[in-house]
C-alpha cells in the first residue's frame, strides 16, 4: 500500500551582503513560530512554501517583502535539499538574492522576533534544517548534497 503523506515544497532565501547572510530568530513557542521541520527557537532564513503557480523567484520575493520588508532585485536558484524529519518531508529550493533594498524589519513578530546580520563563519545556532543545508551547500559551492 502506497504511503498517502504528502511531500511539500518550499525554498529559502539566502540574503547576502558584505559576506554576511540575513538570518532571523523563529519564535521560541511552536504553535506561533509553527512549521513541520520543527523550527521554534531556530534560526532561518526567510523563505516559505510555494504557492500553486509561483514561480520560484515570484515566491522568493513574496516571501521576503512579507517577511522582512525588503524588495528584492532578483534571485537565483543554487541548491536543493531533500529535507526531512520523523513528521515531515520537503524538497527545498535554495535562493540566492544579492540585489535587494532597504533594511530588514520584523513584519511578523508572531513567527520572527529579530533579524540580524551574520558572518557566513560565525553563524548563530541552533539553525532551522533547511536553512542550515542551503548554507552547506553554498560554503562547499554544491548544488545537491546527498545525505
Amino acid at each position: 500500500m502506497a504511503d498517502e503523506r504528502m511531500i511539500g515544497v518550499g525554498f529559502g532565501v539566502m540574503l547576502l551582503r558584505d559576506g554576511k547572510v540575513l538570518l532571523g530568530h523563529r519564535h521560541d513557542d511552536p504553535t506561533k513560530a509553527s512549521s513541520l521541520l520543527n523550527g521554534a527557537g531556530k534560526w532561518t532564513m526567510p523563505g516559505g512554501k510555494l504557492h500553486f503557480g509561483e514561480t520560484f523567484e515570484e515566491g522568493a520575493k513574496r516571501e521576503v517583502i512579507e517577511e522582512t520588508g525588503i524588495r528584492l532585485g532578483s534571485a537565483k536558484v543554487i541548491a536543493v535539499n531533500n529535507d526531512m524529519t520523523k513528521t515531515a518531508h520537503f524538497v527545498t529550493v535554495g535562493m540566492l538574492a544579492e540585489e535587494f533594498s532597504r533594511k530588514a524589519r520584523v513584519m511578523e513578530p508572531d513567527e520572527i522576533t529579530e533579524w540580524g546580520w551574520f558572518g557566513l563563519k560565525a553563524l548563530p545556532r541552533p539553525m532551522y534544517l533547511p536553512s542550515e543545508k542551503l548554507l552547506k551547500n553554498y560554503l562547499q559551492n554544491k548544488f545537491y548534497i546527498e545525505e
